[in-house]
Parts: structure tokens; C-alpha cells; sequence
């Protein structure tokens, strides 16, 4: 495997948009819709507990078959990015567990996804950093024995759970999955997922009054 440690430019401005809509109901959901169900990655990556995060991607390739912690994305990482792993779908290695988990909350780091798999759970919930993957197992990496760490790239194209992710697109991730949103696209993406929260709320307030299906399909077009 080539290595390759690159890096990207943040947008914290788009971030601080993200993070404002980042509280409204089923945001995953929302993204997905206004992407038209693009960006959804394998409903197979699943968080370990009830979270909601949303960052900038620090993407890590790593080699199929010779697992190692991707520690160097630790090294690499900054607040407000969220680091997405491909493992190459494997779940019975953990690559991400508790400690690691820490360390990366001390640099900002929000979260990780993982086509793979994470272990520590309990820790991991404890201090309040998700991660989302494939599997969940107590079976580390040769790291910790080998010290060999640094098989692996960091910030170039990946694909995980079926979806291309390239360095600094914006992920969101609630407890229904994942979605990535391609940092190309993320203003206008971002443009109408505000609109479509803002109609949704409209819609709740129309339920609680007791709205009928056809009332709201008169006024919104849509449920």
C-alpha cells in the first residue's frame, strides 16, 4: 500500500451551518432527502449509542487484511472533523476503542465511522464520543503488539458503506446512520435542508391542531 498523509482545507463557516441545524429532528433523514437518497451510506454502519454528530471528513485507508490503529489521524485531525475509516468492511478487528476515543476528544475530534468495527462501548458512551460501524468486538488490532502503525493513508478518497468520501465533505450522523454530503455541493445542500427543516417544524405545529392527511397535503404538498 502507497502511503499518503495529506490534508485539506476546513470551512468553518459551513461548519457553524451544519452544527445550527444539527439539533432538528432526524437530520440524517433530512440531508438524505434533499440529496434526492444520494450520500446515504449501507444501513449496516450503525452507532454504538444514541448520538448525533456532524464535522468534516478526515478520511483513512487502511490495508485490507493487516489492520493497524490509525493513530496517525489523531496526529492529524483538528475540532470539527469527524474521522471516517475504510477497514474494508471487516468486523472482527476493532480499530477505534475507548482510549483512542479520548484522544481524540481532547483534540476536538468529533467522532468516527467505521466500515468496520469499534470496541470499548461502554467507555466510549461514557465520555460521550460516537462512533458509527459495522460491528462491535473486543478483538484489537496487531498494534499494540507489533507497534507497526503507520500502514495507512490519511485524506484521500475512500469509499465507505457504498459511498465515495473524499477529505473535508461534510458528514451527518444521528441514530439512524449516516450521510455524506460532498463538500462541492454543501451550500446548496445546506440551503435546502434549512428549508426542508423549517417546513417539517411547519408541519408538526399543523399535527398538533388536530390537521387532517389532506390538510396537510393542501398546504405543504407533502407529509
Amino acid at each position: 500500500m502507497l502511503k499518503q498523509f495529506n490534508d485539506f482545507t476546513r470551512q468553518p463557516e459551513l461548519l457553524a451551518q451544519f452544527d445550527a441545524l444539527l439539533q432538528s429532528y432526524s437530520i440524517a433523514a433530512v440531508f438524505a432527502d434533499v440529496q434526492y437518497r444520494t450520500g446515504v451510506m449501507d444501513s449496516g454502519i450503525k452507532p454504538a449509542f444514541r448520538a448525533k454528530v456532524c464535522g468534516q471528513a478526515i478520511t483513512v485507508q487502511l490495508s485490507k487484511g493487516d489492520l493497524v490503529d490509525p493513530l496517525k489521524a489523531l496526529e492529524m485531525g483538528q475540532p470539527g472533523d469527524v474521522i471516517v475509516v475504510d477497514a474494508g468492511g471487516d468486523g472482527n478487528t476493532s480499530v477505534c476503542g475507548g482510549l483512542m476515543g479520548g484522544l481524540a476528544q481532547n483534540r476536538g475530534i468529533r467522532a468516527m465511522i467505521i466500515d468496520g468495527a469499534g470496541r470499548d462501548t461502554d467507555e466510549l458512551e461514557d465520555i460521550n464520543w460516537p462512533i458509527w460501524s459495522r460491528a462491535i468486538t473486543p478483538r484489537g488490532t496487531h498494534t499494540m503488539f507489533s507497534g507497526r502503525k503507520e500502514e495507512l493513508s490519511i485524506n484521500v478518497p475512500i469509499a465507505v458503506g457504498g459511498q465515495l468520501v473524499k477529505p473535508g465533505d461534510f458528514i451527518v450522523a444521528d441514530l439512524m446512520g449516516v450521510v455524506v454530503i460532498p463538500l462541492e455541493n454543501a451550500q446548496d445542500v445546506l440551503n435546502l435542508a434549512k428549508e426542508q427543516v423549517e417546513r417539517e417544524q411547519a408541519t408538526r405545529e399543523w399535527v398538533k391542531q388536530g390537521k387532517t392527511v389532506e390538510d396537510l397535503l393542501a398546504e405543504f404538498g407533502r407529509i
